[in-house]
């Protein structure tokens, strides 16, 4: 079933090509398509019979739901949207002026990069529930991976309150930063009451740790 949706991605990335090329050109491209699944099966095996394996991402529970959420719409509703589209297109004459074409080949190429970016992530993904009392129980008032904290900047008074997110969920305006973000990595092993320096284009700014929450 795999192997089936590998297929599916390497002929819409070469549906021009495929339709357009003669018989000898589309059975090379489709030849090539399929030893590059091949390979990548045997690459794949090779490192589970040695015991490596992927670096695990660790990922909020909601984050990963949501990023699932966004991978299945763009498999199942916009990927058969826009092979219409440009289906469509293709019947409106010359493909060398047609915007509308050009323009859904574009959608298709962003949007088949999305869905290889989303399957990696996933599959790499280590879920962490920060509402889980155990990791309340476990942490305290300590900062790790998927903690709500409110940071006080000690020039303006200002308070923001941030979750420490994978960098695939980050989002600033919904007060999600990346645990790789200075921020983020300034925060990780502290506690309450504690103080941390963070370089911004202004200089070096001082919060204090004001709450520490696990929900």
């Amino acid at each position: 079933e795999k192997e089936k949706n590998y297929e599916h991605i390497y002929y819409i990335n070469s549906q021009y090509i495929c339709l357009y090329g003669n018989n000898v050109k589309r059975k090379r491209i489709w030849e090539f398509c399929k030893f590059l699944i091949r390979y990548m099966k045997l690459v794949r095996n090779f490192y589970y019979r040695k015991g490596f394996k992927m670096q695990e991402i660790p990922m909020t529970k909601k984050g990963f739901e949501r990023l699932t959420d966004e991978l299945n719409t763009r498999k199942d509703v916009d990927r058969p949207r826009i092979i219409a589209a440009i289906a469509e297109a293709r019947g409106h004459g010359d493909l060398s002026e047609n915007a509308e074409y050009h323009a859904a080949k574009e959608e298709q190429s962003h949007n088949e990069r999305r869905i290889r970016e989303l399957e990696g992530a996933l599959g790499s993904a280590k879920v962490v529930d920060p509402s889980d009392p155990e990791k309340s129980k476990k942490f305290g008032k300590k900062i790790m991976f998927g903690a709500t904290v409110t940071i006080q900047d000690e020039d303006t008074e200002k308070e923001n309150t941030y979750q420490i997110v994978s960098v695939w969920e980050s989002d600033l305006s919904k007060g999600l930063i990346s645990v790789d973000s200075p921020i983020g990595r300034s925060l990780i092993n502290k506690t309450e009451g504690d103080e941390i320096e963070v370089k911004a284009p202004k200089g070096i700014v001082t919060y204090e740790i004001l709450k520490v929450e696990y929900k």
